[in-house]
This record gives C-alpha cells, sequence and structure tokens, in this order.
C-alpha cells in the first residue's frame, strides 16, 4: 500500500455530493478526564466546538489516518494501539466545505478515545480557532458544542 492518495478538490467536491466520506474522531482526554475540543472555522459545523477528526484518504489504513490526523490537527504524536474504540458514528450536515448550497456532508465515522497521561502542548491546524479542554457534564450543557461531539458522551 502507497502513501495517502489526496483527491483534488473538483474530485474530492464530487465525492461529497454522491457518497458518505468515511472519518474519524478522537476524543482526546487529559488525566483529569477533560476532553479536547476545537472551535472550527470551516463547514460543516463552522462556528462549534468539535473534537479532532478528518476523512481517511485513498489507501490510507485506518492506523495511518488515526496518527496523521491527530499530528496534523493538534500536533500530537499516538498510535491507534494506544486508543479504545468507541464506536461507529453517522454525521449528517447541511452544509459542505466547498459551500455549495444543493447539497451537504455525510459521513459515517470511526469513534475512538484516547486518554493522555498529560496535556500537551498542542499546535493548532487551520480549521479552528481556539480550543478548550472540558469536562464531559460541560460539554454536553455548552449550547456551542456541535450535537455530533455531544453524542459521545450519551
Amino acid at each position: 500500500m502507497g502513501p495517502p492518495h489526496y483527491l483534488s478538490d473538483d474530485d474530492f467536491a464530487h465525492v461529497v455530493r454522491h457518497a458518505p466520506l468515511v472519518s474519524i474522531d478522537i476524543v482526546v482526554k487529559d488525566p483529569g478526564k477533560n476532553v479536547l475540543v476545537g472551535l472550527r472555522t470551516n463547514e460543516p459545523a463552522r462556528g462549534t466546538y468539535f473534537v479532532p477528526g478528518g476523512v481517511i484518504q485513498r489507501n490510507e489504513t485506518i492506523r495511518g489516518a488515526f496518527s496523521r490526523i491527530l499530528y496534523a490537527e493538534i500536533g500530537v504524536h499516538a498510535s491507534l494501539s494506544d486508543a479504545t474504540f468507541l464506536g461507529v458514528f453517522e454525521h449528517f450536515y447541511k452544509t459542505n466545505r466547498f459551500g455549495n448550497r444543493d447539497h451537504g456532508t455525510h459521513y459515517v465515522v470511526l469513534a475512538y478515545q484516547l486518554e493522555l497521561a498529560h496535556r500537551p502542548t498542542l499546535k493548532l491546524d487551520s480549521q479552528h480557532s481556539e480550543v478548550r479542554w472540558m469536562p464531559a457534564a460541560e460539554i454536553l450543557s455548552t449550547m456551542d458544542v456541535h450535537p455530533n461531539t455531544k453524542a459521545y458522551f450519551c
């Protein structure tokens, strides 16, 4: 298997319009059981707090995608073997990252939980304007946490 194959924006837009995307979300917990959430700057879910996550690329293993997404979004190195599988979730959005108003985005999400031994120094990507560590009860009660993130705690 070669390296991940990233689609052009045109090809990716075609996939978003016609098929579900397979992705990974990572519930990152610190030693106090607080969860890391980032304020999204892009669609879908712009303006809401969400756990780190991303799409699995063509020719990319789940293990490889997990490590790539975690490092790309928050600058943390970890392996899939360090995480616990939470389950399969479906996310449906009325929006898409391309701003096309005639279709939304459908994700089939493999959710994992990663418990860290210490709070790391985070390196944010361009998809997030800020991050917060929140206890599960606060995630469930805060209005600006996306319902799809809340679903990991119900």
